[in-house]
């Protein structure tokens, strides 16, 4: 995966005041001695800061022995954790993280053309590339859990549903211009109701 050079691994990493208060919540949640069980929101904890401070959402090794540090395990469990789960990046990402599910449903409603959109507009090769502007990483993801909706893209933490070639362009145009198109359903359906609105229960 390329990445852009200013997001190089960092030679030391802080939790700042926001991430801090987050994690007072965190670790509060768990009993003495049990501390380490926060691993996982911690990790999360300091992906976001990354996402906020550099615009490059991802988990640099120093941070992860910083977490180590914090809940007192080694910093070889952390290593562990983040490389297990794949919502967490232990390598520079672009702004925006295109997700694109190409699981049976999706597939079979056109992901082929939401990936190929991807690539049109955001300048990709294929997936595990970073666009050379730094803007979008294209990733693979599993079952995203909107098959109805399919096919779907996941934009950082938010999903956009009911695409085609045209309507994936789109957003990543709008994405482009420093803009937010909001979460859901591309094409005005409520929620995972047929297209056109609900057929039944449509009276209390």
């Amino acid at each position: 995966m390329s990445a852009p050079q200013q997001h190089a691994e960092p030679a030391t990493f802080e939790f700042d005041a926001e991430s801090n208060a987050q994690i007072e919540k965190i670790v509060a949640r768990y009993p003495a001695g049990k501390q380490a069980s926060a691993v996982i929101p911690l990790l999360y904890v300091a992906q976001k800061q990354m996402g906020r401070l550099t615009g490059s959402a991802w988990v640099p090794r120093v941070a992860m022995d910083v977490i180590g540090a914090r809940l007192g395990m080694p910093p070889m469990r952390v290593y562990e954790v983040a490389t297990f789960y794949f919502m967490f990046n232990t390598k520079p990402i672009g702004r925006f993280h295109l997700q694109v599910c190409g699981t049976t449903p999706c597939m079979l409603r056109g992901s082929d053309d939401v990936l190929r959109a991807c690539k049109d507009a955001g300048h990709l090769k294929g997936y595990g590339e970073t666009s050379a502007d730094g803007l979008f990483t294209l990733t693979e993801v599993e079952c995203l859990g909107a098959c109805v909706n399919a096919p779907v893209l996941q934009v950082d933490d938010d999903y956009y549903e009911d695409l085609d070639y045209d309507r994936t362009v789109a957003l990543i145009e709008a994405l482009k211009r420093g803009e937010r198109p909001t979460p859901g359903s591309t094409i005005g359906r409520q929620t995972s109701a047929p297209e056109g609105g609900p057929l039944t229960l449509l009276e209390s």
